[in-house]
Order: C-alpha cells, then structure tokens, then sequence
C-alpha cells in the first residue's frame, strides 16, 4: 500500500488526538489544535480563491507568530509551494528572492512591510500582498480577510510526497542566494528522524526561538505539531523575555544558535530565576567550546544537545548526544564529545571523505569534507542545474565543510571550505560583501573573511588595497557597505593593507589571510 508521505498529516494528527489541547500561546493569544486547524481551513479557502494552485510558490515574511506557523499548513492545503524569507535582508534582496522564485502571493508582518514595501511593485509575478496586522496600502490586514472564509473542514489537493513543498533560500559563496528545493518526503522523514534524536513527545513544552524562517525552523513546525506540543511564541530574539516566558510557560525544549545560548546565559548570570523544569537546549550553527556545554548543564542544569546540517538537506543529519558505550567516560570528556556535530541520525549515511572520495581515518587529525546521502537531501537548485551538479556528485551531496573524526566515530567541523561566514546563525556569503567593497572607487583589493567575535561566534571583517590617490576611514567604508547591504552583512573592521597574500595563479589566499585573526584559536572555526 503506497500512503504518500506528506506534511499536512501532521496536523491531522495533533488534531484527531490532542484537538482540545494548547497548541499555541501567543503572548495573549490561545489556540487549541482543533482552532489552528480551523484557522489553517480559512487560509487554505482564502489561498484557493485567490487563485493559488499547486505549484505556486506563496512566500512569507514573518517572525516567530500564530499566523507564520498557520503558513506552512494553510499554503499545503492547497498543493503551493511554502517560501519563507529572512527577516533580516535588504529590499533589494527581497526583490530578487520574490522574482527568483515566482512568488504569486506574499504575507509579511505589519512591522516588516517597510521592507518591501519599495519593491512591490517591481516583481513581476506577485499578484497578492495579506499583512499580519492592520491593512496597509489597499492590501488587507490578515485577521478581516482569513475571517471571510469558512472554517470548516478543507477539500485539500492532492498531494504526492515527491511534490515540492519548502522553497528555501541560502546564502552560498556567490552573491545571489540561492532557491532549495525540498519535497514533502524529505521533510516528512527528516521530522520522523529528528524527533526521535531530539526526544520530541506530547509532554514538550517549545519555545519557538530559532526563526521558522530558517529551514523551515529545523522543521521544528512539523515534528512539534505531529506530538502535539504546546508551541510559544517569540516574536524578538530577547535573552529576557526568552526567560521569562521559559518560566511562565513551564518551556521543556528550545533550539538555537550557540550566539543566542551566549545571550541567555549572560542574562541568567544577572537575574538567577528558579527554572524547576527540565530544559534540553537544541544548538547548531558553530561548534561551542566544552566549557560552554558546562556551563549549560552545570550551571543551568539544561540538556545541551549539539546537531549539524544545513538548508541542502532538511537540515539536520547528526548529533552528539551521548551514546550508551560513552556514559562511563568521565564529564569533562562528555562535554568534549558533545561540544562537537557528532554521529549519523537514523536515515542519514554522514562520512568524512578526502579529494579522492576516501574516508580519512578516525585519528582526530586527519582534515576531510562531510559528504552525506539520504532522503532530506534536496531536489536541487530552483534554475540552478550548475548549481546542483557542483553539490551532488555519485550521489553524494557535498556539504564545503571541513571535519575531522575521533576514534569514537565522533565529527568534529574544523574549517570551512566554502568562504561563508557564520554570524548569529546567519550564513554571509564574503563574495557578496566583497562585491560591495568593490563598488568603492578607492578599493583596488579587497578580502572578507570571519573574525572571531563574543557575541555573534564569528563576524565578516575586510583586509583592503587601497587605489593610490585615495584615503579612506574605517568608518567611512564600514558606513559605505551598509549602504548596499543588510547592517548584518556589513563588515565590523578593516584592515588597510599593501597588499594580499596570493596563489602563484593570483588567487588571493583567504586561509592565509583568516589564520592571521584566528591565530591565538585552536581551531578556524567558532
């Protein structure tokens, strides 16, 4: 019997057993199951009699909030493709995203609209624009226009779990982002798998801290809504606020970036609330040092659950939570082998491989890249077949990053081989804020590499060759790139330099360049 795997049988399911249960609590704001789902049924009306069919792509742009996670539902329903945008982008970059993508319909959040705002009438194929919030612009507020439609059950369209359901867009180490494509299949099992891993059940409490709109929120709306877990809101990343609601709401699971774990560590160190639950804190984005997984689970007396991925594949493909083999080994070694992405999860073959495809050896010296196959890996590039080619290989998508494995099968990531740098959980793509550099009439060299940063794990810094004739301030070129690009993107120093290490070929050599600010680190990597 062939019962096609797809992502709306998650809230069936929440639905037919736990309707009556807290599904969501939005600072004020209430939902049972049985409410979203009703909610979900006049989104999906609404979409259809915009005129939205299968295969549309249907973007949104919102934080954490009731309407963003009725989104991913909703836009199912109806067979269309979910597109989720950064909130933290320029306009330009949004123009590009909605054009790329062929987005027929937008929701954005009445705080966010400012950023489009300029660039609506630019793309080409948007037919319709719905604010969370209040009307703006002869465009409709959110609440007045779903409220139109009947909440009563949904003929959805037919769905095939090979159809495409998450259009997510990625910074790479060119310019444009780029479009992944993944299927309801890939989805579907990457929630069966990450569930498990991450110990997910109807008792979870989550507080929604890492943004949906980041790999669909590590799938976090899916494998939550299937267990029928009381899902909290965040609208704004706020070390206080994030405590208080932990409290408040009796929070058992949160997943972040290690920069956010670092605020809310701070802001615990200043205010000491009692927290009496258990909490388990779900990290990826930058490897921490062991200390900091002390810290979590001596201090605080929260599980530290280390995962690594990335957008190509669902995202998540392993973890370090220690196995039965290691829970004699003493803690400083636990902290050691948490701190680091760890071992395959269930449906993921994860390897660590050399340029001729061979496993390097489990010695924790050996540098190779972590290559995978599995079923969360994606379709490939949306009109990018180049793209696609140059990532999945032999039926291996090869991930550009740079590890080591210790005896106990353990990965560790030490470098990168993709010059993207990872700031607070956002990938920056160096070429892209080289490219802005560029723009200068006084740059005649420029290179943008990762620094070490407290706060952010990691931040774009330029090494610049100015043209002669020229003078130019830090300030006054740091100024200049946030012109062009998103403040976050923007580099936070620069160096003037006479000029940069190169290859013989000409090549400018970024690892001679990083190693010069890393080089009281014992690894390139934050």
């Amino acid at each position: 019997m062939h019962v096609p795997l797809v992502l709306t049988d998650f809230l069936d399911r929440a639905v037919e057993q736990y309707g009556e249960k807290t599904a969501i609590i939005d600072d004020e704001k209430r939902l049972t199951y049985k409410q979203l789902n009703a909610r979900v049924n006049q989104l999906s009306r609404g979409l259809q009699k915009m005129g939205i069919q299968k295969g549309d792509k249907v973007a949104y742009l919102a934080p954490n909030t009731t309407e963003m996670l009725e989104g991913f539902y909703g836009v199912y329903g109806v067979g269309a493709v979910m597109t989720p945008l950064n909130t933290r982008l320029k306009p330009a970059d949004y123009e590009f995203i909605l054009t790329h993508s062929e987005s027929k319909a937008l929701f954005v959040d009445e705080e966010l609209y400012p950023l489009v705002q300029p660039i609506l009438s630019k793309v080409p194929n948007l037919k319709h624009v719905i604010i969370h919030g209040e009307s703006q612009d002869d465009y409709p507020g959110y609440e007045e226009w779903r409220g139109k439609y009947s909440p009563e059950e949904f003929d959805r369209v037919p769905l095939e779990e090979t159809d495409i359901a998450s259009l997510l867009y990625t910074s790479g180490t060119t310019g444009d982002p780029k479009g992944v494509l993944l299927t309801h299949r890939s989805n579907y099992l990457h929630a069966l798998s990450t569930m498990h891993h991450l110990k997910v059940s109807d008792q979870d409490t989550l507080l929604h801290v890492l943004p949906m709109f980041h790999v669909n929120g590590w799938g976090s709306p899916f494998y939550y809504t299937a267990n029928g877990a009381t899902q909290v809101m965040l609208r704004k990343v706020d070390p206080k606020t994030i405590l208080e609601k932990v409290k408040k709401h009796g929070v058992s699971v949160m997943h972040m970036a290690p920069t956010v774990l670092n605020m809310i560590l701070e802001q615990y160190e200043s205010s000491k609330p009692v927290i009496d639950q258990p909490l388990r804190v779900v990290i990826a984005g930058s490897a921490p040092p062991p200390a900091f997984v002390r810290k979590v689970e001596e201090d605080l007396k929260w599980e530290f659950i280390q995962v690594y991925g990335m957008t190509e594949i669902s995202p998540l493909i392993t973890t370090s939570v220690i196995r039965s083999m290691e829970l004699d080994k003493p803690k400083e070694e636990k902290y050691r082998l948490k701190a680091k992405a760890g071992y395959s999860m269930i449906g993921a073959k994860v390897k660590v491989v050399d340029e001729l495809g061979n496993q390097v050896e489990e010695d924790g010296k050996t540098i190779g890249e972590i290559v995978t196959r599995t079923n969360t890996v994606m379709e490939g590039y949306f009109k990018n077949p180049e793209a696609t080619n140059a990532a999945i290989r032999d039926g291996w998508l090869h991930t550009g990053d740079m590890a080591v494995v210790d005896g106990d099968g353990y990965i560790e990531i030490v470098d990168r081989m993709k010059d993207v740098i990872i700031s607070g959980g956002e990938n920056i793509s160096s070429i892209e804020v080289e490219g802005a550099l560029y723009e200068h009439p006084g740059i005649l060299e420029a290179a943008v590499v990762a620094v070490p940063h407290e706060r952010w794990g990691e931040v774009p810094h330029a090494v610049v060759v100015l043209r002669d004739g020229h003078d130019l301030t830090e300030e006054e070129l740091i100024s200049f790139c946030r012109e062009k690009l998103a403040n976050f993107k923007a580099p936070k120093g620069i160096t003037f330099a006479e000029e940069l290490p190169k290859t013989a070929s000409g090549k400018i050599q970024k690892v001679v360049i990083r190693k010069e600010f890393w080089k009281d680190r014992d690894r390139m990597v934050h």
